[in-house]
């Protein structure tokens, strides 16, 4: 194997590494409210309330709420550097896109942005 052959299957590893790392973090998409700032007051405030609550159906209700609100004040807690991983989407993406023939409607359908298929010069076509 050539040396050249060898250096485009590393590139072609490399590129595959950063499309999978961004669209594994894309997939797991944060959840509405996802402000941790805004999700920690809303816990804060049902904190409160059902402290406050002498119906117990609403009391249980409402502590149902502050676990929900807090597994996803975990979820978005979680340290992912999305910014780290569009940038190196955006450098693999396009030359990633044209190997494999992966049109701009199949990024966006997948859910990557318009802004960051720019970002990869990844230009919208018309479908066929």
């Amino acid at each position: 194997m050539s040396d050249d052959h060898k250096a485009a299957l590393a590139q072609g590893r490399s590129e595959a590494r950063a499309v999978r790392a961004y669209l594994d973090a894309l997939s797991q998409k944060k959840p509405r409210g996802g402000n941790p700032a805004n999700l920690q007051s809303r816990i804060d405030g049902l904190t409160d309330k059902i402290e406050a609550e002498s119906n117990s159906l609403k009391r249980l209700q409402l502590i149902q709420q502050r676990f929900d609100l807090e597994d996803k004040l975990k979820a978005v807690s979680d340290d992912v550097d999305y910014d780290a991983l569009e940038a190196a989407f955006a450098e693999a993406a396009a030359s990633y896109s044209e190997r494999k023939g992966i049109s701009y409607s199949t990024w966006r359908e997948f859910g990557v942005s318009p802004a960051v298929l720019k970002a990869a010069g990844i230009r919208r076509t018309r479908r066929s």
